[in-house]
């Protein structure tokens, strides 16, 4: 999708790559296109992870605080927030990133993360963008919606 100057535009910011960092990146902006903003999610340090090719389906939800550090209590939990999502009738991440693909979102990676953590164009999904925080910013400053999920 290329911008127009007259489009409203969304910028999103993801920087976990739990469950629940994860979906409401991906929810909002897939409603966001929908309502016809042109939609960029920027995803920085562990939300990078959720970039990267066959990692969504390892995202896990780690409860808060000290139940979270009991041995095993993140595996038990994401087991059960994923029957929770798929109860609800809810897609999969992957199926989740390839709607948000389909809709036109734009998915950008922080380039000092993927740099940091050593990454190349080549560790991510078809698509992802790597820009600087100055581009995404140049970007989200004339956006009318702008979210840190």
């Amino acid at each position: 999708m290329t911008e127009t100057p007259n489009e409203q535009k969304c910028a999103l910011i993801c920087s976990r790559d739990t469950l629940d960092g994860a979906y409401p990146a991906l929810v909002l902006g897939i409603n966001a296109r929908r309502l016809g903003l042109e939609t960029r999610i920027f995803y920085t340090f562990m939300g990078l992870n959720l970039l990267r090719k066959g990692r969504p389906e390892k995202a896990k939800f780690i409860p808060l605080g000290v139940m979270g550090a009991i041995p095993g209590m993140s595996s038990m939990a994401t087991s059960m927030m994923k029957g929770k999502i798929e109860k609800a009738n809810v897609p999969p991440l992957e199926d989740m990133f390839e709607t948000a693909e389909l809709e036109g979102i734009k998915f950008v990676a922080c380039k000092m993360t993927v740099d940091m953590m050593g990454f190349s164009q080549d560790d991510f999904r078809d698509g992802v963008v790597i820009e600087t925080a100055e581009d995404f910013l140049k970007y989200a400053i004339g956006a009318e919606l702008s979210l840190f999920t």
